[in-house]
């Protein structure tokens, strides 16, 4: 999609295509959302290339992109990094888009990262959106094959390569900090933390305080 920011993007030279080794010098695009300003900006510009989705959305052609950032959001993310990104308590209110597409065709490009964004809460701070396991009735939107690393305004957890036990323990410590306690011991009654370890780690941290 491509959204009112872009203008504001290009006029200070942030978006300037100068790196691209598909469309060189183009601004790929399937459809455009915003304001009268982004549609005059768009008009004749010959830097803006329109493609329909099955060309932009290709596993294939997007791994042909070298050193591509894919960005997408999600809803919540459970302890195995399945990503619910359609769904609210079981409730279709969103479609996956071009997240899918992109989660698998980044890790098959040159130097590719897909990132998965979230706040690590929902409702005034009163939900956590890191999880235990994805509602009843949600959609995986990403699996847990495909994912790469989950971005909260707390960090980021990669999690490529990681067990179960190194995936809960890296996203418990992206989650928000007053719901970080429940979901450790969330973690450890459903197996995905051994309580051993669990509690070396815990007296260690107690000896470094």
């Amino acid at each position: 999609m491509l959204p009112d920011k872009i203008v504001e993007l290009y006029a200070k030279g942030i978006v300037n295509n100068k790196y691209k080794t598909t469309y060189p010098t183009k601004t790929v695009s399937t459809f455009a959302i915003g304001s009268k300003q982004l549609y005059e900006f768009m008009n004749n510009n010959r830097d803006i290339l329109m493609l329909p989705c099955d060309m932009t959305n290709d596993i294939r052609e997007i791994a042909k992109i070298d050193n591509l950032k894919a960005i997408n959001s999600t809803v919540e993310v459970d302890f195995l990094g399945q990503c619910n990104s359609e769904t609210v308590k079981g409730s279709y209110y969103s479609s996956t888009g071009g997240q899918a597409d992109f989660t698998k065709g980044v890790r098959l490009a040159k130097n590719g990262c897909g990132i998965i964004c979230l706040y690590s809460t929902a409702k005034n701070d009163t939900i956590s959106t890191i999880v235990p396991e994805l509602a009843l009735g949600s959609a995986v939107s990403t699996s847990k094959n495909d994912i790469d690393t989950i971005v909260t305004e707390y960090g980021k957890a990669e999690l490529i390569g990681k067990t179960v036990q190194e995936r809960a323990e890296a996203l418990i410590e992206v989650a928000h900090p007053k719901f970080r306690e429940e979901l450790r011991q969330k973690a450890i009654e459903k197996h995905f933390i051994v309580e051993e370890v669990a509690e070396k780690e815990e007296t260690m941290v107690m000896m470094e305080g």
